[in-house]
């Protein structure tokens, strides 16, 4: 079968692997549609980050060179003994978290946070940059038929924001901004609209993101105009409830900070590929907290409940569709230099 193999940063080929079969407790797949993360382009261009080198990842047990891909959804085609919560023909989306199982099911409640999280799709063990993929039965959940292959490879990364917000401070009627709307910022905003957020602010410089986000809803602001942080603390008297982080870009995050009012908060929801300093007396002199997020756990229910009702949409996040075959010309390298890309899906069919 075809997949795409990432072996360096900038070195992705889409090669011949061999085709796998599920064993106990899994769930072979076939990929109808795949997202390209910010995570994935982070490795094209930086890597490696997640993806083992040096020794296997200790639960998938492989390492570089590894299929890539990790936001997916397919038809299950081959189910292996014990296999109880799906059947062949069945649509699935996919949670790639890669955590303590057993027989079916994570180990640990904040799965997530096991010091040994890895990722179907970039720490080995397969991924949705292939024809066929499997994963173990605990990380597949049915698609309602409401939703299309497309909208299942909208979930992992719809988690994310979901999750971001969940943890969140934020109440129904408090305020917001989101700094950075790429696809991960962009389903931060809706989210926000799940949770009841009064008013949010978008901090954006694209012009096509911009225009996106404000058809969500949000005031946007763009940072090369004015200073974010004075301009939303003016208009809000003061600051918001809680901004969120999601470029990954350090001097944004002090303006993420400072747009928050005394007593407010700040979610981190990037990966970073740099350090970024702060000053402690942000924080210290206005009591204000700041925590991170990773993934997500015990949410993917909800977002696909959320996407029934119309939150999280294919047709206001998909930007482009394309074939594995296309996946580092048209998808990695686009994604790395036109900024009106937001979300490109790719078929391995």
């Amino acid at each position: 079968m075809k997949a795409a193999l990432w072996h360096k940063a900038k070195h992705v080929t889409v090669e011949d692997v061999e085709e796998p079969a599920a064993g106990a407790y899994e769930v072979k797949i076939k990929v109808k549609w795949c997202g390209i993360c910010g995570s994935d382009l982070h490795e094209y261009l930086a890597g490696p980050i997640f993806i083992p080198v040096e020794a296997p990842h200790p639960i998938s047990g492989g390492k570089a060179p590894i299929i890539m891909g990790h936001e997916f959804a397919g038809e299950v085609v081959e189910i292996g003994e014990g296999v109880t919560k799906v059947v062949p023909g069945d649509r699935i989306a996919v949670e790639p978290i890669l955590a303590p199982h057993e027989k079916g099911s994570y180990i640990d409640e904040k799965y997530n946070l096991t010091p040994l999280l890895g990722f179907h799709g970039l720490s080995g063990g397969g991924g949705g940059f292939s024809e066929y993929t499997v994963v173990g039965e605990h990380m597949v959940h049915k698609l309602p038929e409401e939703l299309s292959y497309e909208q299942g490879a909208l979930v992992e990364p719809a988690a994310v924001a979901l999750h971001a917000v969940r943890r969140s401070s934020l109440k129904a009627g408090d305020t917001a901004a989101v700094f950075g709307t790429g696809p991960i910022g962009l389903l931060v905003l809706e989210a926000l609209r799940a949770a009841g957020a009064s008013k949010v602010f978008a901090v954006e410089v694209s012009d096509s993101r911009k225009k996106m986000a404000g058809q969500l809803g949000a005031h946007v602001i763009d940072p090369t105009e004015t200073d974010p942080a004075a301009e939303i603390q003016r208009l809000t008297n003061g600051g918001v409830d809680v901004s969120f982080e999601v470029t990954g870009i350090p001097k944004v995050l002090n303006q993420c900070i400072n747009s928050s009012h005394s007593g407010g908060e700040t979610v981190i929801v990037s990966i970073w590929e740099s350090e970024a300093s702060i000053s402690p007396n942000d924080l210290v002199i206005k009591e204000k907290t700041v925590k991170g997020i990773i993934a997500y756990r015990h949410v993917y229910p909800a977002v696909m409940e959320l996407m029934k009702q119309g939150y999280f949409k294919g047709e206001t996040m998909v930007t482009n569709k394309i074939t594995l075959a296309e996946v580092v010309a048209q998808g990695f390298e686009q994604l790395a230099h036109d900024k009106s890309q937001i979300k490109i899906l790719v078929s391995p069919e």
